[in-house]
């Protein structure tokens, strides 16, 4: 599978995600709406976006700027490979 290189599709993927966020999001809160559920879900999505943050910025910026990541499987892998050396 080719990278994608249109500026156009890559603004409509984005919008997709944020879309399909919402939706999930939406369906589990009016599957089960509670204050509970809404709070645990929007801690859910921000320490995953934290997560992901971390795995690309902070390591690649403060921790080992010599490695580049192209995604989470790298990072795992880049993980391993340094507990080996």
């Amino acid at each position: 599978m080719s990278d994608l290189k249109s500026k156009r599709l890559i603004i409509a993927k984005g919008w997709m995600f944020l879309f399909a966020g919402f939706l999930a999001g939406g369906l589990l809160l009016f599957e089960n709406l509670s204050w509970r559920n809404g709070l645990l879900l929007a801690i859910c999505v921000w320490s995953f976006c934290r997560f992901y943050y971390f795995a690309f910025y902070v390591i690649e910026h403060y921790v080992d700027g010599e490695f580049k990541y192209a995604g989470l499987w790298d990072f795992v892998k880049y993980r391993f490979i340094r507990k080996e050396k």
